[in-house]
């Protein structure tokens, strides 16, 4: 062939990929840009922040500040643009600091700069339709709430578009469940079951972006401009609901439960409990709300009701054979003697069966959580808040068995961004103070906080320091102190610089002898130096130890497959 020929249609072959790759790319800005919410009134954007005091800050009628419990509190009111501004420029800091935390958590799990790279124009297309699938009334809240972002992440996306798709982090998350960010325990007690017959509810919130990310929770008291006054534990940027009350005494928590990875987003959990908590008074109500919306993952929710003077979980699947959330519908469980407990497998009629959740109690760590509960329980009723805290702060195993601190089997995993306990009958809601469920549960009456706390002209405490649950006389002990160290070691054994001295290496041991994964990480250590021997020896010990999930034995069985035949080809 002629050369002229050939640089012919050498020139026609790249003329046509460019076109079809610009197309592409075109085509991929268009059909991923999530379109801002047109507002007719943006003159709350005028509103300005005052500091009253040190820490405390007024915008209007609402307020921020931070109580000596380390907690954040702040109270917010109006309609939903209003109110997203209000939170926005209030906790402006406070959301500069949560995405931070995020972001490089997110650089932890996933070092690559390739696949960083990778994994946002993924979840970009991911989510490229989510908006549809959320409220009006949520869009122009968070549109509000991203206008104080910080500008210092635009390589991730603009700031509308990265607050929006945050909200579907706790999906994803455990949609995706290799990222191990969740797994949650929580149960409720009423009637003969509580000292004083009325609803307790208690829950742990084990989702797990890294320390700094729990250590700004926002406990935020809502008067929307319609619904019912509510509050919930957040973060800064979070409209959506993983934890709350209303003032009717309908309570929400959320529990994980396995799903097929979707093909895209559809409603967040958080958004869809959002709804409940404030439209929502009584467990009918809250199923016609979670009927309505189409999720992309599976989850419980457990819903405490003072109209109904019990608690029920909805459990919601979007996928059954294929069917869609509106073909499954809400399957609803309810206790039997007065009682329930949801870790993270479904337990109604409608989806017990299914696929997804035989493998979820087999091959997880659901059904021993589920059982230890019980377990504490028969031997704690009548219950009350302070041994509902009791229960929440438990680390050991089935038995009172030493299983390692940091067990996912255990019911404290020492991981919980937030552990809450609510009694919705009287309107009070105890949160917990860092270090996760270890500190102080501060608690709140709401009749209080949308009464006379409702216009704080000075800064002054609002919790009710007589129902106060004292911090855990465990954070005083060796034990603890071990724990710290247990941390910082394993952090550097992942640091490809770091050199194991022989003494460190019987401190981590002794800092945690009974948990698997201590000597999983020295397993993993030792291969990445060519230490067959070693990492043999470290692996084999952690299989006699108690893993909290099939997928993660079977992977250090691997792992000992492979550097057996490692040494073979030595």
């Amino acid at each position: 062939m002629p050369k002229p020929r050939l640089k012919r249609i050498l020139f026609y072959v790249v003329s046509i990929f460019l076109v079809v790759l610009l197309s592409l790319m075109v085509w991929f800005k268009y059909a991923t840009k999530l379109e801002e919410p047109k507002i007719a009134d943006k003159s709350a954007l005028n509103l300005q922040r005052i500091q009253v005091s040190n820490e405390f800050y007024k915008c209007g009628d609402s307020w921020l500040k931070k109580s000596e419990s380390g907690l954040w509190e702040m109270y917010v009111t109006g309609a939903p643009f209003e109110r997203g501004v209000k939170m926005g420029i209030l906790s402006k800091e406070l959301i500069q600091i949560q995405e931070t935390a995020f972001v490089n958590e997110i650089r932890n799990l996933v070092p690559s700069s390739f696949l960083l790279y990778f994994l946002k124009y993924f979840l970009q297309f991911y989510n490229r339709s989510i908006d549809r699938y959320i409220p009006r009334e949520y869009l122009e809240e968070i549109y509000g709430v991203s206008s104080f972002a910080s500008d210092s992440f635009s390589f991730i996306g603009m700031k509308y578009e990265r607050i929006l798709n945050y909200h579907a982090a706790h999906d994803i998350g455990h949609a995706l469940q290799n990222m191990k960010m969740v797994g949650c325990t929580s149960f409720s007690a009423w009637g003969d079951k509580t000292e004083n017959g009325d609803i307790i509810v208690g829950r742990n919130f084990d989702f797990f972006v890294g320390d700094e990310f729990a250590k700004n929770k926002i406990i935020c008291f809502m008067k929307p401009q319609k619904g019912y006054k509510f509050a919930f534990v957040t973060w800064g940027g979070m409209i959506g609901v993983v934890s709350g009350m209303n003032e009717k005494g309908l309570t929400v928590t959320i529990n994980a439960a396995k799903s097929q990875i979707p093909g895209a987003a559809k409603t967040p959990i958080s958004i869809l409990v959002r709804e409940i908590l404030q439209y929502a008074h009584n467990i009918r109500e809250a199923i016609e709300i979670a009927n309505k919306h189409q999720t992309f993952v599976s989850e419980s929710i457990l819903i405490g009701s003072s109209e109904d003077k019990k608690t029920a979980i909805v459990e919601i699947a979007p996928e059954n054979g294929g069917a869609t959330v509106h073909d499954i519908g809400a399957g609803v469980f309810e206790g039997n003697d007065s009682y329930i407990i949801c870790s993270n497998h479904f337990q109604s009629d409608l989806l017990k069966d299914t696929k997804l959740n035989r493998e979820t109690l087999t091959e997880s760590s659901t059904k021993y959580r589920y059982d230890r509960v019980n377990e504490l329980l028969k031997t704690s009723f009548p219950l009350n808040y302070r041994k509902t805290a009791e229960i929440l702060r438990n680390k050991e195993g089935l038995g009172g068995k030493n299983i390692g601190l940091g067990n996912e089997k255990a019911i404290n995993q020492l991981i919980a961004h937030h552990s809450v306990i609510f009694e919705p009958e009287r309107k009070l809601f105890w949160v917990s103070t860092q270090p996760f469920q270890l500190g102080k549960y501060v608690c709140y009456d709401l009749n209080k906080i949308f009464g006379q706390y409702a216009n704080l002209s000075v800064k002054q405490e609002i919790y009710e320091p007589s129902y106060t649950i004292e911090a855990d006389t465990f954070l005083l002990s060796e034990r603890w102190t071990k724990f710290l160290k247990f941390k910082e070691i394993k952090k550097n054994l992942k640091q490809n610089y770091y050199q194991l001295s022989d003494a460190t290496e019987k401190e981590f041991i002794a800092s945690n002898p009974e948990f698997f994964d201590t000597y999983s990480a020295l397993g993993d250590y030792y291969g990445t130096k060519k230490n067959c021997d070693n990492a043999i020896k470290y692996y084999q010990i952690a299989l006699t130890k108690e893993i909290p999930t099939l997928q993660e034995s079977d992977a250090i069985t691997a792992k000992i497959v492979k550097y057996k035949e490692n040494k073979k080809d030595r």
